[in-house]
């Protein structure tokens, strides 16, 4: 079984920044593709940055901003939000590619103007 747990979201004012954390309970060395999801009130879930191969990727809107990493000893996919916006409010998911696809509980970021 394969679980996700992510942590480290909260409010914030806009410019600041957070890291997000999600802790897997297995060894990342298996999920060679993870990402980070977010999902705004009212919106569609989007994908905000990815992890493959090594290889990283982001939606156009957190590119310069955010910074996607993996810590495979650690067992914990990170995403470093910095200036953050208030458009950036959203209840942020870790998604990791195995199994046909899991997803965390999700946690809250809130960035006020």
């Amino acid at each position: 079984q394969v679980y996700l747990v992510e942590s480290g979201g909260g409010l914030v004012q806009a410019g600041g920044s957070l890291r997000l954390s999600c802790r897997a309970s297995l060894n990342l060395g298996r999920l060679n593709t993870m990402g980070w999801y977010r999902q705004a009130p009212g919106k569609q879930r989007e994908l905000v940055a990815r992890i493959s191969s090594g290889k990283t990727n982001y939606t156009d809107s957190v590119k310069g901003r955010f910074t996607i990493s993996k810590d495979n000893d650690a067992k914990r996919l990170y995403l470093q939000m910095n200036s953050l916006r208030p458009e950036d409010t959203a209840t942020y998911y870790c998604y990791a590619q195995i199994y046909g696809g899991v997803w965390g509980q999700g946690t809250q970021v809130t960035v006020s103007s």
